[in-house]
């Protein structure tokens, strides 16, 4: 992954760009520390697509018609009053 100075992007966005659709996902840094990436529409829309919506997520979750507790039967410790 390339890596940008906030200056030099803005400077060459058109190039970021076009480096991001042929290269891959280019970084933008700010004193030095990663502040964000640009990716092509197509890494984009692959990564959109990968994420479920919320209820599906919801749904997907671990099954639990199985579960069950066991209790301990005694009624806990005698204390003084």
């Amino acid at each position: 992954m390339r890596t940008w100075q906030v200056q030099d992007a803005k400077t060459r966005l058109s190039e970021v760009i076009e480096r991001a659709r042929s290269e891959g996902p280019q970084s933008i840094t700010r004193h030095g520390r990663e502040r964000a990436v640009v990716l092509s529409i197509e890494d984009y829309r692959l990564l959109v697509a990968q994420r479920p919506d919320f209820k599906s997520y919801l749904v997907g979750g671990p099954k639990v018609d199985d579960f069950s507790v066991e209790r301990d039967p005694s009624s806990g410790r005698e204390i003084d009053l």
